[in-house]
């Protein structure tokens, strides 16, 4: 039912900006009891050995702006489909059809539209040559989520909405767990003996449609490129082999994890490298194979991910982690604070 995995929130509570310095920022752990911590007090509940999985993606200004015509389009571009093609999320273009052409403004990018298979969905073509998609994305907006409000574009979301890690560019939203690091907190968390492995998600305009239905088995998520290489996949298995624990960081390189590790029997069998799609739709009942930790900020109301890490710590736990962080004036959504989630048993 749908209605579990909603909660009240106050507006003041959606964080518009990071916390400065980004590790400054709360810690909600959720364990057997509900403790308020800092996320500079991650190293405290780590161990040596841990293996840290963090998502490498690299957020592109994915929201351009167009023209068919006399008529304005905007175009939030979804998903790289390869040789210069896009699965794009497409706005104001009821009339928008098959071989017509939108006009990146501020370039001279040009998109043809090859085909519209949903909804206000297109598959567009920039074209062979790379250097016309680089017009486009230097004219193109960061991708902000529509809870963040900004009259005009900042210059500095560009590097607020990026995290430490990105290097490989693909994503239409930021895997938000990890704008919390610093390299004083890395410092403090291979002091510890923690180590770390790098997967990439490129995460998805997917990642912020609602839940409609109150049958939530009938949700379909929206598809996502992800890689698991055999360099990580072997730092993780090793960890799991040796009954290490497996901290992923956000819910992008759990659901990778997961995705690569489905229809293992035994937990500590080796997960095999995986590169491709990943549809995987995480709700409670789901057997976790891969991770024991997640460290995730806040969920927006009956959204995927919410149901996400019910799934992983128990919807009681959440439903009391979540009235307990309003209560208590916690900063919601991307730019907002963290949990640190034990996995259920």
């Amino acid at each position: 039912m749908l209605a579990l995995y909603d909660y009240h929130l106050p507006d003041a509570l959606v964080a518009q900006e990071p916390a400065r310095p980004r590790d400054s920022a709360r810690l909600l752990v959720v364990r057997e009891a509900l403790e308020d911590r800092g996320v500079l007090d991650l190293p405290d509940f780590l161990r040596p050995g841990d293996v840290m999985v963090v998502n490498d993606t690299r957020v592109i200004p994915a929201r351009l702006r167009a023209r068919r015509g006399e008529a304005r389009v905007e175009v939030l571009l979804n998903r790289a489909e390869g040789d210069g093609t896009w699965h794009a999320l497409l706005r104001n273009a009821r009339r928008v059809k098959v071989g017509d052409t939108l006009a990146i403004e501020g370039s001279e990018a040009i998109a043809r539209v090859l085909a519209r298979p949903e909804g206000g969905t297109a598959i567009l073509d920039f074209g062979s040559d790379p250097a016309a998609l680089e017009q486009a994305l230097a004219a193109g907006e960061m991708p902000l989520p529509p809870y963040i409000h900004r009259d005009a574009p900042r210059g500095a979301d560009r590097e607020d909405y990026q995290t430490l890690f990105a290097a490989r560019p693909g994503a239409v939203a930021a895997p938000t767990a990890s704008l919390h690091f610093t390299p004083r907190l890395l410092a403090a968390l291979e002091a510890k003996g923690v180590q770390r492995a790098t997967v990439t998600l490129h995460v998805g305009a997917g990642t912020f449609l609602p839940v409609r239905d109150d049958d939530i088995g009938k949700h379909r998520m929206h598809a996502e490129w992800c890689e698991l290489t055999e360099a990580a996949a072997a730092t993780i298995n090793t960890a799991r082999a040796e009954g290490r624990r497996i901290l992923c960081c956000g819910t992008t390189a759990l659901r990778l994890l997961e995705t690569a590790a489905m229809g293992i029997e035994d937990r500590r069998s080796p997960i095999p490298p995986f590169r491709g799609l990943t549809e995987l739709f995480i709700t409670p009942g789901f057997r976790f194979r891969a991770a024991d930790l997640l460290l995730t900020n806040f969920h927006l109301p009956k959204s995927t991910l919410m149901m996400l890490v019910a799934a992983f710590a128990g919807l009681g736990r959440i439903q009391a982690a979540y009235a307990h962080a309003v209560a208590q004036g916690y900063r919601f959504f991307s730019y907002g604070d963290a949990t640190l989630l034990e996995r259920a048993a």
